[in-house]
């Protein structure tokens, strides 16, 4: 019997112990574009999912950004029959704000989460991998959004409905998904758009990246993976730090919510800023700015009579010993 390529068995093991807690019969989504590494996914799940009892559907979103892409979505819809999945293919019309990418990425993220609504699905399968957890933690530094940014993707959320979004491959390097094409006699799609020098991450890939590994030298995508690890460690304990806080000081009020100012004003700022930014995402479905956030804070601290604060979505405005959130009439 012949061995079995390192490859494989390291994405196969990933997918197992990711699929070990559903339960058997659960129907699973696996995003798939065709490339290398969510193909090496598709097949290690069309393996393990065999063996317990779970049914899984690649969807393939078709973006429609390129000439071809009809045809490169078809073609991923192919593979995944003949590794024995479920396919479909989803169209979706890239437009919104933030750029092409955020475009895209928010309209992918939707049909996936359509896909998984509409076939009862448990978890949804993403094939990010460790090179693409390093770029984010990257990217989210250069931005300067704070440790929210730095913490990178999680390995594993669930969302309101209860469907759990898995990144079984985050600790799995990119030339390990080639390589387990190579084993398996699998054939990729290279999206031209990774050589795109147009796409910050296709920057900080090709070039920032490569120049800090020589400048600094080697490990530097780890470190910052590391980074990644540790801040969101940090993040999981603040929240439960807030989850206790929180009841005791938020009440609801007319057209919005309020928060305590001495509640506030008695916790260290790291918690605060927290605190406020939490509230407002919570009540009205919007992310603040550290500069948005630091001046709700002041309201708190450096109260002088200032009035209203306009924020997305909601106003911020204290009212004795209150800060009130106040969504806009529209």
């Amino acid at each position: 019997m012949p061995s079995l390529s390192p490859a494989i068995a390291e994405i196969r093991l990933a997918v197992r112990t990711a699929l070990a807690n559903l339960p058997e019969g659960a129907a699973v989504v696996v995003a798939l574009s065709g490339g290398a590494d969510s193909l090496a996914l598709a097949a290690a799940a069309a393996f393990e999912a065999a063996k317990r009892g779970l049914r899984v559907t690649a969807v393939t979103v078709d973006h429609g950004l390129q000439e071809d892409s009809a045809e490169v979505a078809a073609a991923a819809s192919r593979a995944a029959q003949e590794l024995g999945l479920e396919a479909r293919v989803m169209q979706v019309d890239v437009a919104g704000e933030g750029g092409p990418e955020a475009a895209a990425r928010e309209a992918r993220y939707d049909a996936l989460r359509e896909a998984a609504t509409t076939i009862g699905a448990s978890a949804v399968l993403l094939g990010h991998t460790f090179d693409d957890q390093a770029e984010t933690v990257l990217l989210g530094l250069a931005r300067g959004s704070g440790a929210t940014s730095l913490q990178g993707m999680a390995p594993m959320r669930a969302d309101n409905n209860g469907v759990r979004w898995m990144r079984p491959l985050l600790g799995t390097r990119r030339e390990t998904t080639r390589a387990f094409c190579v084993a398996a006699e699998l054939d990729p799609w290279n999206d031209p758009h990774n050589l795109d020098d147009r796409y910050a991450r296709v920057r900080v890939r090709e070039r920032v990246l490569p120049a800090l590994e020589t400048e600094l030298g080697p490990g530097i995508a780890a470190a910052l993976v590391r980074t990644a690890e540790q801040l969101r460690e940090d993040a999981e304990a603040f929240d439960e730090m807030i989850n206790e806080t929180i009841e005791d000081i938020v009440e609801h009020a007319e057209a919005g919510i309020s928060v305590s100012v001495p509640a506030l004003a008695a916790n260290p700022a790291a918690l605060r800023n927290r605190i406020i930014r939490l509230v407002v995402d919570s009540e009205f479905g919007v992310s603040l700015t550290r500069t948005q956030t630091l001046e709700v804070a002041r309201l708190v601290t450096h109260w002088s009579g200032q009035g209203p604060i306009d924020l997305p979505g909601c106003s911020a405005t204290r009212h004795g010993a209150r800060i009130v959130f106040t969504a806009f009439r529209r």
